[in-house]
């Protein structure tokens, strides 16, 4: 099998994992997670890595900042560019969801865990 191949099965099997985890909301975790891992990046930075619609993205995290869950502000040393920021609650939402997923999974050995962040370093360094 190709490492494409390898590739869309991982996607579309973590796609579905998470899927049965949530009620449809699967995008907003991602976005959650995703402005939690990535606090340093512009707003358009995370939309790339997410690889959604910038207007999907904007109706999105407008509403998570309407539901409190996350903040848009301009960074310091560029005040076009946008960053974006979990409010406690977010972050409350983010870690239960983490929970709720890590609970289902249940525990992995190291060498998993190694193979996931491998396959999460090789993946950023192509996006």
């Amino acid at each position: 099998m190709k490492i494409s191949q390898k590739i869309l099965e991982i996607e579309a099997l973590c796609e579905n994992l998470l899927k049965k985890n949530t009620d449809g909301g699967l995008l907003k975790f991602k976005v959650l997670a995703f402005a939690k891992i990535y606090s340093n990046l512009s707003v358009s930075m995370i939309i790339e890595k997410l690889g959604i619609k910038k207007s999907n993205f904007a109706l999105l995290t407008a509403e998570l900042e309407r539901e409190g869950l996350l903040n848009i502000e301009h960074a310091e040393i560029d005040r076009r560019c946008r960053i974006l920021r979990l409010t406690d609650k977010g972050e409350q939402q983010l870690q239960a969801f983490y929970d709720k997923i890590d609970d289902y999974i249940g525990a992995t050995d190291i060498d998993t865990e190694r193979a996931i962040d491998i396959l999460i370093n090789y993946l950023n360094k192509r996006i």
